[in-house]
């Protein structure tokens, strides 16, 4: 049974997203509209709420989140499709709040406009808080299909181009101008990182992402915002090389400037995906960085070790005094205990 506390943060949140930002209840009530109309990644961001100190006796909490990666859904194809479903089945009706979705990238398989289409009539068929996403590799693919959509290596791009792919994802979740975006909820940071090119315009980096001047100069100016030592929450794609080194294809390129970046802030959290890594078979914090790093697992297309029905993804819970990560196997509605992470959050100097 639901507390009188949590009836009244859920209302809270519910009217906090029918005021302002809550595209999420017109996105379910006309399904053309972006999940996110009135988001523009490149005004003048929300500034961060009154400051909040961290106490590190209290373990009350505060808000919860569900990270969802590399989905991965493909029109004509129906695994992908099934295991969405369970994700979301599962999290329309979770035991514990979800305050909001994070799609951590490679949401379609080739970025079609078809897989988009089918991604947004799944999502339809749920009762959901609001989403949020960032771009993946995959989701540049459409690049290397033909008119006849079959893949074409020798053709591509095909008549298209990265920043096609890249319109049709802003134009899905109703990003203005630039794939990556940030905004606050529950008093805390989210920031989304997304690649800007793929092989059509980058084709030295392979699978890495590539983010421009531009963007690393926007998360410098976000990372300001928590020099209090408020936690921040990064999200990002592909994961990062070694540290003191710069990516290749499949990790994050500029890898060296992105840890600069985060370097002066304490209570960071990196969330990545791309991986596919297993839950119950893998570590996923790594700890040899400034910030804490955690790689997820795939919706879509987690590394299952024989079973074709494994579908992962991570839970986050904010306290006032630590944050937990929790990998989540969907496909059954358990936790996964060998996913379970504590970190507490250092408290204000």
């Amino acid at each position: 049974m639901m507390s009188r506390r949590q009836f009244v943060k859920r209302m809270l949140a519910i009217l906090g997203v029918l005021a302002g930002g809550g595209t999420i209840w017109k996105y379910v009530l006309d399904h053309e509209k972006p999940l996110h109309a009135e988001s523009d990644s490149t005004a003048v961001t929300t500034p961060a709420p009154a400051q909040q100190t961290i106490n590190p006796t209290s373990s009350q909490l505060l808000f919860s989140f569900f990270l969802l990666s590399d989905l991965h859904i493909s029109d004509g194809i129906s695994i992908m499709t099934d295991k969405l479903h369970s994700a979301l089945k599962d999290v329309s009706s979770f035991e514990s709040p979800v305050e909001c979705i994070v799609l951590g990238g490679d949401l379609t398989d080739m970025g079609r406009e078809t897989d988009y289409k089918l991604l947004r009539k799944i999502l339809n068929g749920y009762k959901l808080p609001p989403i949020y996403a960032n771009m993946g590799n995959h989701d540049y693919y459409d690049i290397w299909l033909d008119k006849k959509g079959e893949f074409a290596k020798e053709t591509m791009p095909n008549g298209k181009s990265d920043a096609m792919a890249k319109e049709r994802f802003m134009k899905f979740f109703g990003y203005k101008d630039q794939p990556y975006t940030d905004f606050w909820m529950g008093g805390f940071h989210f920031i989304l990182v997304s690649q800007e090119a793929y092989v059509g315009d980058k084709p030295e980096y392979g699978e890495g992402a590539w983010y421009s001047d531009a963007q690393l100069a926007w998360l410098s100016n976000q990372m300001k915002q928590h020099e209090d030592g408020k936690p921040a929450f990064v999200f990002i794609h592909q994961p990062l090389p070694a540290p003191g080194t710069d990516g290749g294809s499949h990790q994050l390129v500029r890898a060296k400037e992105f840890r600069e970046i985060l370097k002066p802030y304490r209570n960071v959290f990196v969330l990545s995906g791309h991986t596919h890594r297993n839950f119950a078979t893998e570590n996923h914090y790594n700890q040899d960085n400034s910030f804490h790093w955690f790689n997820n697992a795939s919706v879509g297309k987690t590394r299952s070790s024989g079973n074709d029905n494994v579908a992962q993804g991570m839970y986050v819970q904010i306290y006032e005094d630590k944050v937990v990560v929790r990998g989540r196997e969907f496909s059954d509605r358990s936790w996964i205990d060998s996913a379970h992470y504590t970190v507490p959050l250092q408290a204000k100097v």
